[in-house]
């Protein structure tokens, strides 16, 4: 049996979270402030929790029932799942930017934007698809307006132990592929 706080990490490194409103509301109701500090990433919320949250009333069959929902939401008949194996299609879908959530800092646009919604949707519809994708170390820039009303950048390297990502395995050891520049 899953502990609340398993079950909360399941949660947060499905990105389903992103666009399930109840699961999103869940991590939220943890810690709004942290919520907010660690930019509405689960991932760097439960690495930082305080794990007495976790005895709260009510929070332990949320998380259970939350958890169930999602098991039930991966293993449910999608449109595609009926079919066999040799009359469904396998997809990857390689793109530079994928615009999941904004706590993934992988997409700087409409385009990356446009190519998360087709994970989101080949999800819902069950379609087996693996995207392919970079995962920057300083991801996109963020930018401001300074107070002079000039455009400020910046660059903050992302730490990878903070985001709803793991890596490829394969055999048991991990899968990287280096690309000099």
């Amino acid at each position: 049996m899953m502990t609340s706080f398993e079950q909360l990490q399941e949660l947060a490194y499905n990105l389903r979270w992103d666009w399930h409103r109840p699961t999103r509301e869940l991590f939220r109701e943890l810690d709004p402030d942290l919520w907010e500090a660690v930019g509405h990433n689960p991932v760097a919320l439960l690495r930082r929790l305080d794990r007495a949250v976790l005895e709260r009333e009510g929070l332990s069959a949320r998380a259970d029932a939350a958890w169930r929902e999602l098991r039930a939401y991966l293993e449910a008949s999608a449109p595609l799942a009926d079919a066999s194996p040799s009359e469904r299609p396998l997809v990857a879908y390689f793109s530079a930017e994928f615009g999941i959530t904004e706590s993934l800092r992988i997409y700087s646009g409409g385009l990356g934007v446009l190519a998360g919604d087709h994970l989101k949707s080949a999800s819902d519809l069950g379609v087996p698809l693996v995207a392919v994708g970079l995962l920057y170390r300083q991801g996109y820039f963020r930018q401001e307006i300074g107070p002079r009303g000039r455009q400020l950048e910046s660059f903050p390297a992302a730490d990878f132990e903070d985001l709803p990502v793991r890596p490829a395995v394969r055999d048991g050891s991990s899968v990287y592929v280096t690309l000099p520049f």
